[in-house]
């Protein structure tokens, strides 16, 4: 999905992997009867799975991939009416019936497939998780615990929580595989990157990433750049824009920000290894788009976020981070850029304060750096055995070996059924050949 450059191609994409049934249907007919799978996992945005398991008998188990606190909430909205009431996309409203306080708009709350020409799109995705034998959710209990169970009621489907994936990448302590990850043919150099950070003091470096699909309007790039100069801290850029967006290669070769800051600030222009970045003793800070990836690779290492959201879900992150979790400081983003003519919404005063906030100490910092180091340590713990997401798999593959061998002793009735129902069609027809012979 990071080729996807602008917003209208995201549909078209989806609806050519919605495309992709009748290959299924024909793989998985060709296992037959053999190799019947016992398992299918889809991701949620996948609802073309559905038809081609209930045809073939499959177990099927949606996986979800944002937190959790988003899917409870826009299922809350969507059930009470509430995206109908509001006038537009700014009036505020809280989600009834959520476990913790949350305000927000339509702009900030805005589920998957939610806008226009995406309807029927989004009754399939709801159509193929009620139907669905399972769900799993890519987060782990010690953070979300009381939305996975909320969100299991409200579904009235077993659900388990199975991450943080990222953090089997934490577990492993071979620096090469963490700088491996993602396999990127233009990465950026992790030697040189991690000299860099072996010079700077622990906990002083803010790593700053916007993940593969957000994209920074220009003006907003300066005002961010601005900020972090006056801020005076040390801080690691993934600035994909350097090399994408014309605009941005002109400012940093003539403004002279790079050379300005070269003693303490590093650009990285290919793709950052960032989980090498975020297990480095120097990180002390995340500046993040709150894509459910990085929120829980920060989680998981134990290091503060200064939230960035910009659309969909990443606001919902947001709100986990700062409000629920109190690992984040918000960078000061308030609906996605889209709502904003010239795309600037945190100006370099307000990153300058924000920094500040996230970065230096006193007693809110140290507070927050102790939470995000306890969290770390329970990601951990959820992803080793005996966890808790170690136990909800477990029962979860054991929970699909049982329905898989219970959907097979069906399917061994049912076609037992038919082989007796054929063998008394089979008589019947040659009782009634005899007796024809006999009249005549």
């Amino acid at each position: 999905m990071d080729q996807l450059k602008e917003k209208e191609m995201f549909l078209p994409f989806f609806k050519a992997c919605w495309a992709m049934e009748s290959p299924l249907d024909a793989y998985i007919r060709s296992l037959l009867p053999r190799r019947r799978p016992d398992c299918l996992i889809a991701d949620a945005c996948n609802p073309w799975t559905a038809p081609v398991c209930a045809r073939h008998g499959v177990t099927r188990l949606v996986l979800h991939c944002p937190s959790t606190y988003f899917l409870l909430a826009t299922h809350l909205l969507s059930k009470h009416g509430v995206y109908d009431r509001v006038n537009d996309e700014m009036e505020e409203f809280e989600v009834p019936g959520f476990p913790v306080r949350a305000v927000g708009n339509r702009a900030t709350f805005r589920g998957f497939f939610q806008w226009p020409g995406a309807e029927e799109e989004q009754r399939d995705c709801a159509d193929a998780e009620a139907s669905a034998d399972g769900l799993l959710v890519n987060t782990f209990r010690d953070a979300e615990g009381v939305f996975v169970d909320a969100y299991a009621a409200a579904l009235g489907r077993r659900t388990w929580a199975v991450g943080p994936t990222c953090a089997s990448t934490v577990l492993n302590d071979d620096a090469g595989s963490k700088a491996r990850r993602g396999n990127h043919a233009d990465a950026v150099n992790t030697d040189l990157i991690l000299s860099w950070l072996d010079a700077r003091p622990p906990s002083s470096v803010l790593y700053i990433s916007f993940g593969t699909l957000a994209q920074l309007r220009p003006k907003q790039i300066i005002e961010l750049a601005l900020g972090l100069e006056a801020s005076k801290h040390h801080f690691v850029w993934a600035i994909k824009e350097a090399r994408s967006n014309p605009e941005v290669q002109s400012w940093l070769a003539a403004d002279g920000f790079e050379d300005r800051v070269k003693d303490r600030g590093l650009l990285l222009r290919g793709w950052a290894p960032q989980v090498t970045i975020l297990a480095h003793p120097a990180t002390g800070g995340f500046l993040t788009h709150c894509g459910w990836n990085a929120t829980l690779e920060a989680l998981a290492h134990g290091v503060p976020a200064l939230t960035w959201p910009n659309f969909s879900d990443q606001f919902s992150s947001e709100r986990l981070l700062v409000d629920v979790l109190g690992v984040g400081v918000r960078a000061g983003v308030k609906v996605p850029a889209m709502y904003v003519p010239d795309g600037v919404q945190v100006r370099a005063a307000d990153v300058e304060r924000a920094v500040a906030e996230l970065m230096d100490g006193g007693p809110e910092g140290i507070a927050r750096r102790e939470r995000a180091r306890e969290l770390a340590a329970k990601a951990r713990a959820a992803m080793e055995e005996g966890g808790s997401s170690h136990e909800d798999l477990t029962d979860m593959i054991r929970y699909v070996e049982e329905l898989s061998s219970k959907k097979s002793r069906e399917r061994d009735t049912s076609a037992s059924a038919l082989s007796s129902a054929a063998e008394r069609n089979k008589g019947e027809d040659m009782e009634a050949d005899a007796a024809l012979s006999v009249q005549s």
